[in-house]
């Protein structure tokens, strides 16, 4: 192949012990519709097969350049800086080595970029869960439409978006304002990107997948991404520490006026990483966690707080006020309506607060007041109720379980006695629904136990494949009441045999905590029946199989 002198495009793939994964990656860039670019393999000085199996690609294409870094540096800012001291070509891009480049990725963001004098290009991000293979777009809707922003101030939401792959960059930009990923420290991307958009004039967003993210959300140990690291409580240190840098940068380049926005970022998207997680550490992480965030939470704009919804706020205010068992109890089922197990209303103010108690601080006060959400008067079928499995106990000889149920109606709306409960599970599309009764143990508080037959469920011919969470189900004065049930944090998972299945019931393992049960065909129905559903419906049988049930229905 014949190098074209000056590349159009140089895009930098750093890789660290990576090996495996690395031609995948620059095999990515290889094949890109925009063939006229620079390859450069800069590797953070591996200790496994990288060097080998990046020369070789290096020795099969002459675009390719590998850079090899004298020491390990642990993070991605000095392969990327190192790459750009050597890159020849105008417009930069960076790809991990366990990521690619969707085939048009620099063919669309270079096409922007000679459309208008552009700091950078950026497009969407495809998601793919390297367990499931199941996809999705990182933040789509802030790339949903073709659009050139003059300035950051002019979208602040864009501050979501702080990846530092999903964009082309051109050289003269960062060169004019000495922008280079900052070293020795860990979400570098969020500070980069955060200078990037407050230092840009003018940038386009392009509505074309430009990268293609794995990700590996239960990876284990060391293996894990930065992001999936959240256990470690340097992982929480590094995160706040970029946080005060951007906070620095702004005020310093005098776009204080960014700050609401990006501290709302902060809250909605990196605090909440951290939330779903608070329910399954114990006191003493709780402890270290809140003296590390707090005090970055006391300096955050007022109006970031306000601008989240009240559960969220009040998990926060619970972190700030230092209480481990009350953020374990908050913050599971976060996003699911999950009351708490108990309200506290304050006869001299009539107000209804979170909790087993009235809050002392002000702060306090304000932040886990529920009199807004009108917890006694509320529709039925949006009422605050809790459903906790506080015991599962395996059947024996049955595929099928026994469950222990506690129901929290803090606000007294279910009527006074025994209620009659439903548990509803739907593996496939058919419902299976288990009555039982809801006794009162106390004021506000129900139990009871039902057996779930999981061998009584209907499943489709070819059998069911897929992860299934029940739900429970209340009626009163004709109002329906749906909710999750959240199970106990930890026990052992139980595998249980159907005719056609094995089935597995096991804790979810991070927010919100619901019994997860896997059903997975075996036998006939997995090797016969379920591949020959799957190669009769086709497009076109499933057209006939819809025309000859909508003339069965007019008849």
């Amino acid at each position: 192949m014949t190098v074209d002198p000056t590349p159009d495009v140089t895009v930098t793939v750093i890789v660290y012990n990576d090996a495996a994964r690395l031609p995948r990656a620059v095999e990515s860039v290889r094949r890109q519709t925009h063939a006229n670019i620079e390859i450069v393999i800069s590797d953070d000085h591996s200790t496994d097969a990288t060097s080998e199996v990046a020369r070789a690609l290096a020795a099969e294409d002459p675009r390719i350049v590998y850079l090899r870094l004298d020491e390990n540096s642990g993070g991605c800012s000095a392969p990327r800086n190192r790459a750009l001291e050597i890159a020849r070509a105008p417009y930069l891009m960076f790809l991990d080595s366990d990521d690619e480049l969707p085939e048009r990725a620099v063919e669309v963001l270079l096409a922007a970029h000679r459309e208008r004098d552009l700091d950078f290009a950026m497009g969407q991000v495809q998601r793919v869960r390297v367990d499931n293979g199941k996809r999705s777009l990182w933040m789509p809707h802030l790339v949903r439409e073709a659009r050139t922003v003059d300035g950051i101030e002019a979208d602040p939401r864009l501050l979501f978006e702080h990846l530092s792959t999903s964009k082309m960059y051109a050289r003269a930009f960062l060169d004019r304002h000495g922008l280079r990923f900052p070293e020795g420290i860990h979400y570098e991307d969020q500070l980069f990107s955060a200078q990037a958009y407050c230092l840009a004039k003018a940038f386009a967003v392009v509505p074309e997948p430009v990268y293609r993210w794995y990700i590996e959300p239960y990876a284990a140990g060391d293996t894990a991404s930065i992001s999936n690291q959240r256990h470690k409580l340097s992982n929480v240190r590094d995160r706040v520490h970029v946080q005060r840098l951007i906070d620095a940068f702004l005020a310093e380049s005098g776009h204080e006026s960014l700050r609401e926005d990006k501290d709302f970022k902060f809250l909605k998207h990196d605090f909440r990483m951290y939330a779903g997680d608070l329910p399954y550490r114990d006191d003493a992480w709780h402890a270290a966690f809140a003296d590390i965030m707090a005090p970055y939470l006391d300096t955050l704009a007022p109006g970031a707080f306000a601008r989240l919804p009240r559960p969220e706020r009040i998990v926060l205010q619970l972190v700030r006020d230092r209480r481990p068992a009350d953020v374990r109890e908050a913050a599971r089922g976060l996003g699911h309506t999950v009351a708490p197990r108990r309200l506290t209303t304050d006869p001299a103010t009539d107000r209804t607060y979170w909790g087993a108690g009235i809050p002392l601080s002000e702060t306090a006060r304000r932040e886990l007041d529920l009199s807004d959400l009108e917890p006694d008067t509320r529709p039925f079928f949006s009422a605050l109720l809790r459903h906790e499995i506080t015991d599962i106990t395996p059947v024996r000889s049955a595929a099928a379980l026994d469950l222990t149920i506690r129901t929290y109606d803090p606000a007294l709306r279910l009527p006074v006695g025994p209620q009659r409960a439903t548990l509803v599970l739907t593996p496939g599309r058919r419902r299976l629904t288990v009555p039982f009764r809801l006794s009162p143990v106390r004021p506000g508080v129900y139990e009871g136990t039902v057996r779930l037959d999981l061998a009584a469920a209907r499943l489709p011919l070819q059998g069911f494949e897929g992860v299934r969470h029940p739900v429970l189900r209340l009626t009163h004065q004709s109002q329906t009441h749906t909710a999750i049930l959240l199970a106990p944090l930890s026990f052992p998972p139980v595998t249980m045999q159907t005719p056609h299945h094995t089935v597995t019931a096991e804790p979810e393992g991070h927010d919100p905590g619901r019994l997860q049960l896997h059903w997975h065909p075996v036998g006939p129905t997995a090797t016969l029946i379920a591949p020959a559903v799957h190669h009769l419906a086709t497009p076109r049988v499933r057209r006939a199989t819809r025309l000859a049930t909508n003339l069965i229905r007019l008849k």
